[in-house]
Order: structure tokens, then sequence, then C-alpha cells
């Protein structure tokens, strides 16, 4: 199977609750309608349920009617969530008044299901802006345990298949961090270590990417990466990771055996962590158009629960793809 067959394949395994604010949105129904009719996952869609149907029926679509379809206004629960979401923001002083005008907003009542257990996950982004999607997981979901960061990781496909794994690799952080400190680029290869465990398949083998290898040269930016690998480790002893590396002592493998020949990680890594914004978006495009690779994502990650973005120029086939993904981490496993 390719990389794509794995993330789907996974996904009908766990069968995860995907919660869909821009229901009235053509190209989230005809994904939403696939999803169910392939058991990918179980469909959230927001609005009113006469409404949604019918556009769904001119879209010849037979699957909508299977959908979970609330009406935020009809919701019998619509004041819990706000009194969570009061309790959630008291310290910025948020009423009650205030928490109910968020929620008639489809972004701030799907995150709210999510945080109250009644969705695994939420796809969004084919109409909204990135930050309108994630400014309420910032604010009610947070980060994971032990993470403070969300990140944007790509799965990379690379038509040279003695690259990573089979020329598959995950690339962080290529889409939210400008400068992460040594601890937050710790957290994002730990973040990006479980995304391609549990949404690519891979075993991950972590290379903290520098200018330098194993001290070829002497420069802070280099003892960041040292630094984070460091912390790495022991955040997670079990991690398979080395740097700092080169990006070709981190991929080639007889330039990593002349490099750093003692590496278990030089030569064989399928997970990239750049040490900036600048070079992981840099590198990714790079990749993406000269040597035609193909880029899935950006991957949100380090959220407690998976809200996914996407591009507004997206088809409905990648709205699939990305709901596949968003059931793979809402799994937990891969």
């Amino acid at each position: 199977m390719n990389i794509h067959e794995i993330i789907i394949e996974n996904a009908k395994k766990h069968n995860k609750r995907i919660v869909f604010p821009e229901s009235f949105e053509e190209r989230t129904l005809k994904a939403a309608d696939f999803l169910l009719s392939n058991g990918i996952a179980k469909t959230i869609l927001l609005g009113n349920p006469d409404e949604i149907i019918k556009a769904g029926e001119k879209l010849s679509l037979k699957n909508i009617k299977n959908s979970t379809i609330i009406e935020i206004n009809n919701f019998g629960r619509k004041n819990e969530y706000a009194d969570t979401m009061v309790e959630l923001r008291k310290s910025k002083g948020l009423t009650k008044e205030e928490a109910l005008k968020l929620l008639d907003n489809p972004l701030y009542f799907a995150t709210m299901m999510i945080k109250k257990g009644d969705a695994d996950g939420e796809v969004a982004g084919a109409m909204n802006a990135t930050g309108d999607v994630l400014r309420p997981a910032f604010q009610f979901i947070k980060t994971m345990k032990g993470i403070s960061v969300v990140s944007g990781a790509f799965i990379m496909i690379v038509k040279d298949k003695s690259y990573g794994d089979e020329g598959v690799m995950v690339f962080a952080d290529c889409a939210v961090n400008p400068n992460p400190n040594e601890k937050e680029l710790a957290e994002i290869a730990i973040s990006t270590a479980r995304t391609a465990k549990i949404v690519a398949g891979l075993e991950p083998r972590v290379a903290m990417l520098s200018f330098s290898t194993k001290g070829s040269a002497s420069h802070e930016l280099c003892d960041k990466v040292i630094k984070a690998t460091e912390i790495a480790k022991q955040m997670d002893s079990k991690l398979q990771i080395d740097g700092e590396l080169q990006a070709d002592a981190a991929l080639v493998e007889a330039v990593g055996k002349k490099k750093a020949p003692q590496s278990s990680i030089a030569g064989k890594a399928n997970v990239l962590i750049f040490p900036d914004l600048q070079a992981g978006n840099i590198a990714y495009k790079l990749v993406q158009r000269l040597a035609g690779a193909e880029a899935i994502g950006p991957i949100s990650q380090g959220l407690a629960a998976p809200i996914s973005d996407l591009s507004r120029g997206c088809t409905w086939q990648e709205i699939v793809e990305v709901a596949a993904i968003t059931v793979n981490q809402a799994s937990g496993v891969n």
C-alpha cells in the first residue's frame, strides 16, 4: 500500500467522530458522504438538518442523512458548554453571555464538542482562515500533556526510495513556530515522531538538523540543536533520535557513516526536525518543487485533541485525506 492507502486503512480501524463546522460547503458535504460511505469516520455536521439533507440531495449524496446533524440553537447542552467555557476562561473574564455568543460560531461550537467528549476531532478551513480555525483550539483545547507548542508537519513523499522509508519522510516544523527555543524544539521532535508513527505508520528515526554534524562547527545555533536533542531524549528515553546532524549526514548512508560513524540515525533518518521555521518551510518547498515530491500537510500537532486546518483551495478528496489523518491522530495509536 502507498502512504495514502495506509492513512485511509488505519482510519477505518478507528472510525472516530469528526465534526465539520462548514457543513453547507459543497466540498465538505462530498467529503462527509465519502467518509460515511467508506467507513472512514463518523461525521458530525453543524446546521439545520433539513437544509443540510436537502443540500446533500441536490448533490446526489446518498449518505449525508446518516451523519449526526446538530443545529446549534436547538442543542440542549449549549448552556453546559457555555459554563465550561466560562470556567476555562475565567482568568480572562469571559462571561456567560459572551460564551453563548461565541458558541453561535460553528468553529467554537465544534471545539467545545471535542472538549466535552462529544466529538473526537475537527476538520475546517475550506471557508475560514487558519487563525479563525485554530484560535478556539488554543483557547479551549490547549496542548497535550508535556507539550507547550503547536507545530506543523508535512509528510514528504520523494521519488527516490532510498531516502527515509521507501521515499516517505516527515518534516517539521514547517508551518507554525518562527524561532523555537531548545525546549520547544525538543517538543516539536516528540510531536513529530508521534505524527510519523500514528499517521504515516513509520517507526520514527529522528534527525535534529543543523549546519554542523557532531561538532564540525561551533556556534550558538548548533548549541540549541544539541541541547534540544538532549531534552528530547530526557522526555522520551525510547525515542530513536540524534543530533546535531547536517541534512546529508541524516539522509545519505555513506555520508552518515563518514561524518557520524557512531550514530544509529545518521543516513537512516525518516523524520527531519529543522532548527527554525525559515529552514523548515524553505526545505519542504524546495523538495516539493525541485525534486517533484508530494507534500501532505500541514498536519497540526501538539494539541490535546486534533483540530485540522484545510487550505481554502482544497478539493473534497483532500478533505477526505485530512479527515482520515485527524481520525488517526484521535486514535493515538497506529
